[in-house]
């Protein structure tokens, strides 16, 4: 029996619902939810501090749509593939304990700070390392691929570029997925890459396994881990983001041999990083390299991602990307100082600019060095005396015990960046809960001042946070996403 032409490339490959009460006026510029007067907290202090009910920390199993989600072209539906608004959940209710997803989370931010932490050198053979780890992956948007149009739900990533979903006939292998694999040989507009093209050329020079099958078809592969990868067929297809908003010819991996263990019942990965074959890259003539997200802001919830730099909300203010990131695919951010219940820390902006800052979608938790994370961990200490404290979970090492409350008052947190721009965090994006007797502070400690800063997604709730790469700025617009 012939050798499948991926087989060598393939070898080399493997080796509750949260109902929230703010009961106080918020300060000047500031755009978190507020805290109500309480005898335990510092009159000075009212103004910057949250009031949450506890009992809106325990999950949800009811679905409900975002009330905000803009009725405009260009726009999709985002849901956690794992809570009660996917659908490709309906019938695999069971997600990853807290537990493991904190475990994917580090093990995505590990292999971020090692592909940031390459030398020139090795940065030219890519290809022959892992990639970034795909994480917890938890928010997906469903798209149209082929003629006619096969809909797929894609985990979105704004650290990935290549976008790629399951082909028929899985030449190997492919993991089991909610929705019909997709089969190019049904649409009448899908074409393989040729190995002589240019395109084929450049898939090398993007950091990804360039190879060529026996019918002289450009063959990709994408690894993230030993056990998350994707070979297939670089090909062309028409993708249907919308009725109004349809594009010819998009470059995607139509994927003959794939794993991916925490992409749940997903079909493959959409890329929103920077780089030659990203979806930004692809439709920046139509939508000008600008894209825009709203995450739901709770597992019940729905939010939305849409394309294009029309009708971007008033309230956006902008920080310039950092130019530290030129050449990556990440999009990176100058963050000079951090503030814990109304007080800035004046922490060092040399602790920040070490290792740098990146957004990242598909990251859970943000990661800060070490420095940042002890100042912000002992102000936020200070100002929660009154509940115990509560043992480590996995990479938070903040923890509280708020059995016996019916509310919970606690210090607000804002991000200071380049250009004068404060970013309060939304109250849902401060803490983590395990459980009642176990809510810890959503930030954790990088293992070292050289590892690159991540702001993570819990950090984005609440926020429209609109990438407008053509011009070099990421913008935030608060009180957009329900």
């Amino acid at each position: 029996m012939a050798t499948s032409p991926f087989s060598n490339l393939f070898v080399f490959l493997h080796s509750a619902s949260l109902f929230f009460l703010f009961l106080v006026c918020s300060s000047k510029r500031s755009y978190a939810f507020e805290g109500k007067t309480t005898s335990t907290v510092e009159s000075k202090d009212i103004l910057h501090t949250h009031v949450l009910r506890t009992s809106s920390l325990l999950p949800s199993t009811v679905c409900k749509s975002l009330s905000k989600v803009i009725n405009v072209k260009s726009s999709l539906a985002i849901v956690n593939k794992h809570g009660p608004c996917s659908q490709l959940n309906q019938d695999k209710p069971n997600a990853p304990s807290h537990s493991e997803i904190l475990r994917q989370d580090q093990a995505r931010a590990d292999s971020i700070h090692s592909m940031l932490s390459l030398s020139s050198t090795e940065k030219t053979s890519l290809q022959d390392k892992p990639g970034i780890s795909i994480g917890t992956g938890k928010y997906q948007v469903t798209m149209g691929f082929g003629s006619p149009k096969t809909e797929l739900s894609l985990v979105f990533d704004t650290a990935s570029q290549l976008t790629w979903t399951q082909c028929q006939p899985c030449s190997g292998y492919c993991y089991d997925q909610k929705e019909p694999i997709f089969d190019p040989s049904k649409s009448s507009s899908y074409t393989n890459i040729q190995c002589s093209s240019a395109t084929c050329k450049q898939i090398s020079s993007e950091g990804m396994r360039e190879g060529c099958s026996s019918s002289s078809s450009c063959v990709y592969g994408v690894t993230y881990s030993n056990t998350t990868f994707s070979v297939g067929f670089m090909a062309k297809e028409t993708l249907t983001i919308t009725s109004s908003d349809v594009f010819q010819g998009f470059l995607f991996g139509c994927g003959q041999r794939n794993r991916f263990p925490n992409g749940g019942s997903a079909a493959g990965v959409l890329g929103l990083g920077r780089g030659w074959f990203s979806l930004v890259s692809q439709t920046a003539n139509k939508y000008h390299k600008v894209f825009s997200y709203c995450l739901p802001p709770s597992d019940r919830s729905t939010g939305y991602l849409r394309f294009g730099d029309k009708n971007l909300p008033n309230s956006v203010q902008f920080t310039p990307m950092s130019s530290s990131f030129q050449g990556t695919h990440y999009y990176g951010l100058d963050i000079v100082d951090i503030g814990v219940g109304g007080e800035r820390l004046s922490i060092d902006r040399s602790v920040f600019t070490t290792s740098g800052t990146v957004i990242d979608s598909a990251s859970l938790i943000t990661r800060l060095p070490p420095a940042a994370y002890s100042r912000v961990r002992r102000a936020f200490e200070v100002r929660m005396t009154k509940y115990p404290r509560a043992p480590a979970f996995e990479s938070l090492g903040t923890c509280f015990d708020f059995s016996g409350n019916t509310s919970v008052v606690m210090p607000t947190i804002s991000l200071y960046f380049d250009g004068g721009l404060e970013m309060p965090i939304d109250a849902r994006g401060i803490l983590y809960v395990n459980k009642i007797s176990q809510a810890c502070l959503a930030f954790a400690k990088n293992g070292d001042d050289s590892d690159v800063m991540i702001l993570g997604n819990f950090q984005q709730k609440g926020y429209e946070v609109v990438y407008d790469d053509a011009n070099g700025r990421v913008g935030f617009a608060p009180g957009r996403c329900g």
